[in-house]
């Protein structure tokens, strides 16, 4: 069975799958002819939701046309994954009574990369019928500055670093290099050719994403007519008639799991294996995911929108709505609970999360965490409850044997999420009050302490996942060893006293006392981490 347009004509061959209903060939010309979406950032994430839902709609007849997809960063999941299937993926779903669902979605009809079609691209954005540019490109894609306020360096053609390519974006805005400053320049070609409006939403997972967008594109904007390169109309016009939407997104879609593979090659697909691109993207013809999904967007679409709110999961609403369903998920009802067991499923050996959830401690902490510090103070978006949700991911979601979801993966960029994860439920405890009465966000903070020093609790060195700020961060606790646990609260101050890491200041919270005793206990020596936590979440 060949993953093609060719090789799904004969549909019974693919019994046990879901195959398009509607005429790929024509949504292809559709697409071309004209675009109404185009999407940068064609991973995992975008295949198993954006995707299935367009082909929802698809067969529905609400759509006509489908994505074109657009990568920036490596040419590879196009060239290499895409286009050898006629833009075709499989879709598994993993259900948690250890049933699958399997569709071969169909919905992209172009593929694109900056690299090779920028000019293809420079016209979709120039086409009256396009209304949406969507974004899953991780939050570090929209990064113009680190932490200090510098312009991030990037990686060049020869994979070299070289600190000049951002700053020459925004000297010269000719020959650009980061996505941003394409990004920018594109809208300002749509304004020249149509002055037609356009929506640049971000669907990445990371808080006030369309504020992240539109900083970065300002200030490209800014630094471009600084130097003449474009006029304020053309600033009036990224003001005035460019939206940038904010939205929460939720699915979990972990890189494309052996078993999956295997159970798909047992069908009969050929040539499905995964592989990783220079990038370090782990992709195949198919995606493996879990069933729950949730796309809440901002309703700010001046040049129209297509009907999304028709596909399972999707809601259209206001900003605040939007904000407030965003800080539920993120600071209270998943992510803390997430990072809470990377965290110490990295230190406790541990290679999935729903191993974690047989794990009677690790249970304990998240629960009692989410219980007693998360739930007094979650924010109700009104449109999602955000009890039902919660039990949703303790119950249904983490638990799930069949989802390939690891704490390594999870822990990946951890210094870059504490802030909102943690930080916004630190200041709401802080305005509330009751921050000294906290015990298991700050144990959750003091076991990333302890994560940084690179020791499970074997006592075995271990490798800590990839992290802008890993080695900063581990350079905070310099002197500190492995067995000591006598660390004095200075010692900690350095790091914990850090608003960029934690999004507060943990020392004037009055955190550092109790941070500092977990740690000490966390770090007694080989087992120390188990004991600790039977001390306080038996």
């Amino acid at each position: 069975m060949k993953l093609t347009l060719e090789g799904i004509k004969n549909r019974s061959e693919w019994n046990g799958f879901k195959l398009p209903e509607y005429d790929i060939n024509l949504m292809c010309e559709n697409t071309k002819k004209d675009p109404v979406w185009i999407h940068f950032g064609s991973g995992n994430i975008f295949r198993a939701f954006l995707c299935s839902a367009a082909q929802e709609l698809l067969d529905a007849g609400v759509m006509k046309s489908g994505i074109t997809a657009a990568e920036s960063h490596g040419t590879e999941i196009i060239t290499e994954c895409f286009k050898p299937h006629d833009n075709l993926c499989v879709a598994v779903t993993l259900n948690g009574d250890g049933s699958t669902t399997k569709e071969v979605v169909g919905s992209v009809g172009e593929a694109l990369t900056t690299a090779y079609d920028f000019k293809r691209i420079e016209e979709v954005f120039c086409t009256d019928s396009l209304q949406m540019v969507s974004f899953t490109i991780t939050e570090k894609g929209y990064a113009l500055r680190d932490a200090s306020g510098n312009i991030f360096p990037m990686v060049n053609a020869d994979k070299k670093t070289d600190p000049k390519t951002i700053i020459a974006d925004m000297e010269a805005g000719k020959q650009n290099h980061h996505l941003m400053a394409m990004i920018t320049a594109l809208v300002l070609k749509r304004k020249a050719v149509s002055g037609n409006p356009i929506a640049l939403v971000s669907m990445d997972n990371c808080s006030h994403n369309g504020e992240k967008i539109e900083n970065a594109v300002k200030e490209i904007a800014g630094a471009w007519e600084s130097v003449g390169f474009i006029s304020k109309d053309d600033i009036d016009f990224l003001n005035t008639k460019v939206s940038y939407p904010w939205s929460m997104i939720d699915k979990i879609t972990p890189r494309p799991d052996k078993k999956v593979e295997e159970m798909l090659i047992a069908d009969g697909i050929d040539e499905i294996k995964p592989f990783v691109t220079p990038n370090g993207t782990y992709i195949a013809a198919f995606v493996n995911a879990e069933r729950p999904q949730y796309l809440v967007i901002e309703d700010d679409f001046p040049n129209g929108r297509p009907s999304l709110e028709k596909a399972r999961g999707i809601i259209f609403t206001d900003r605040d709505t939007v904000n407030k369903a965003e800080r539920m998920k993120v600071c209270t009802c998943l992510n803390p609970l997430h990072t809470a067991l990377a965290v110490y499923g990295c230190l406790l050996g541990y290679t999935s999360i729903s191993a974690e959830m047989k794990d009677k401690e690790l249970v304990n902490l998240i629960t009692k965490m989410s219980a007693q510090e998360g739930m007094p103070v979650v924010v109700n978006p009104g449109i999602i409850d955000p009890e039902k949700f919660l039990n949703e991911c303790l119950t249904e979601r983490f638990p799930n044997p069949f989802m390939p979801d690891t704490p390594q993966r999870i822990a990946t960029d951890t210094s870059q999420k504490l802030p909102i994860r943690y930080g916004e439920n630190f200041k709401a405890h802080i305005e509330k009050g009751d921050v000294s009465e906290l015990k298991y966000m700050p144990l959750v903070i003091a076991g990333w302490l302890r994560y940084l020093l690179a020791v499970d609790d074997k006592g075995e060195a271990f490798e800590p996942s990839s992290d802008p700020l890993l080695s900063e961060a581990q350079g905070k606790l310099a002197g500190i060893s492995f067995g000591q646990s006598n660390v004095a609260e200075t010692q900690l101050m350095d790091i914990l006293s850090n608003e960029v890491i934690f999004g507060t200041d943990l020392v004037k919270a009055g955190l550092a006392t109790i941070i500092t005793k977990y740690f000490n206990e966390l770090n007694a020596g080989v087992g120390a981490i188990r004991e600790t936590l039977k001390k306080y979440c038996d």
